[in-house]
């Protein structure tokens, strides 16, 4: 594998980790990324095809004869590229467009924890035939929970405990998608699980947990994601064992025994009862976001070896190992996100050496950042970077994480104060 080319697919902050990661492996040769963000051009060479043109992504990596392309986003994954990369014979981090569909489709995905075992909310889909006040006094003791069967870029769930809210969401599913899912509200305290999989083995990733809330406290809009930490101390010895015993076994036995095993990260979305017990809220194909800025910085064997063996069905022959460390990120969001985020400010207080990371301890991970034509950085998105860190102890990281977002400045920009809360 020595000398081998990667190319990785996507725009935002988890592309800009994955890339960072992988560069200083010395199995690595090139990296290139695509569409790439002014902060991937740091560690890879960026290209312009876009993440869901799938015959010029094949095509690229047929030009740089890549020796593995990972997908980023779950949307090239869902319109098939690990597909139309086995027909060149290009290893693809990311599942087939069928197994995809566990994100794709939150109809599929309930079915199948359902034929698996695995234990999850129950669930309604309602359509224009359904009796909707029915199915929502059913659930009434709790906030009802709606979820869109499309991919909707984390803006497909509504939880609310206003009944004219939901019923309205419900309505308008109805009509934009043919149906929708009425979940019931499974109390407790969310966490995430990643899991690198293949037809042969799997490798669970330490834990950690983010905040979808936009303001301090938990309060405020839903967002793709506040900031987030690793590991995360609600995930228990017990717990952990709960969740492999109860969802990540049966997963991977029903997933490695289709025609074409997930070969990928499965993202598992858990949420754990007082009793210590694991549920799965969602599952997604692709590395979180922001969770994947710091939980790739806590594997201490290399990135290239684990991806470019669960591509290719070798996970059984590797051992991964990680840092005895804690790792913290805080995003910053521009001006009106998670809404109509305001675009094209200038970005003040960055330096190459955060970007790169010279010292090991921090960085900063751009996502939605591009250049203007003074070489200036600007916002180009809602989240528009992330400021991260590693240390011995949570505390330690989050205040080296807090150090470094108080010296970026744009205007109108937010981020929250109170990330790791639920640990500290």
């Amino acid at each position: 594998m020595a000398g081998s080319v990667v190319l990785v697919v996507g725009s935002g902050g988890r592309e800009h980790s994955i890339c960072k990661q992988l560069a200083p492996s010395q199995l690595v040769a090139e990296v290139h990324c695509t569409p790439g963000n002014a902060g991937t051009r740091h560690f890879a060479t960026n290209h312009s095809v876009s993440a869901t043109d799938v015959s010029g992504l094949v095509e690229l990596a047929t030009i740089l004869a890549a020796d593995l392309v990972i997908a980023g986003p779950e949307a090239p994954l869902c319109v098939g590229l690990a597909d139309a990369l086995s027909l060149v014979n290009i290893p693809c981090f990311g599942p087939v467009a069928k197994l995809a569909n566990l994100e794709g489709s939150k109809l599929h995905a309930k079915q199948v924890m359902r034929d698996a075992g695995v234990p999850t909310a129950d669930f309604h889909v309602l359509d224009s035939e359904s009796d909707i006040d029915a199915a929502l006094d059913e659930f009434s003791q709790n906030p009802w929970v709606v979820k869109r069967d499309v991919l909707a870029g984390g803006k497909g769930v509504v939880v609310t405990s206003d009944r004219a809210e939901a019923k309205a969401f419900i309505s308008a599913s109805i009509i934009s998608d043919g149906k929708v899912l009425l979940e019931n509200f499974l109390p407790g305290e969310e966490a995430s699980m990643l899991v690198i999989m293949d037809g042969t083995d799997y490798v669970t990733l330490p834990c950690s947990q983010d905040h979808k809330r936009a303001y301090d406290g938990d309060i405020g809009p839903n967002t793709g994601g506040m900031g987030a930490y690793c590991p995360a101390p609600v995930v228990t010895e017990i717990v952990h064992q709960r969740a492999i015993q109860r969802i990540v076994e049966p997963m991977h036995k029903y997933l490695s025994n289709q025609e074409i095993p997930y070969r990928g990260v499965l993202f598992v979305g858990l949420m754990i009862t007082e009793s210590g017990d694991p549920n799965v809220v969602e599952f997604n194909v692709r590395f979180g976001d922001p969770e994947c800025q710091i939980t790739l910085p806590l594997i201490s064997s290399d990135l290239y070896t684990l991806l470019y063996s669960a591509a290719t069905d070798g996970l059984i022959e590797q051992e991964t190992t990680f840092h005895d460390k804690q790792a913290l990120t805080v995003v910053l969001a521009a001006e009106g996100y998670p809404a109509t985020p305001v675009k094209g400010r200038s970005i003040d207080g960055l330096i190459v050496e955060d970007i790169v990371s010279e010292n090991g301890t921090t960085w900063v991970n751009f996502a939605g950042v591009g250049v203007d034509e003074n070489g200036g950085y600007i916002s180009t998105g809602g989240r528009v970077l992330s400021c991260s860190a590693i240390a011995d102890t949570l505390v330690e990281a989050r205040t080296l994480a807090y150090q470094l977002i108080s010296r970026i400045k744009l205007d109108g920009s937010h981020y929250r104060t109170d990330i790791g809360h639920r640990a500290l």
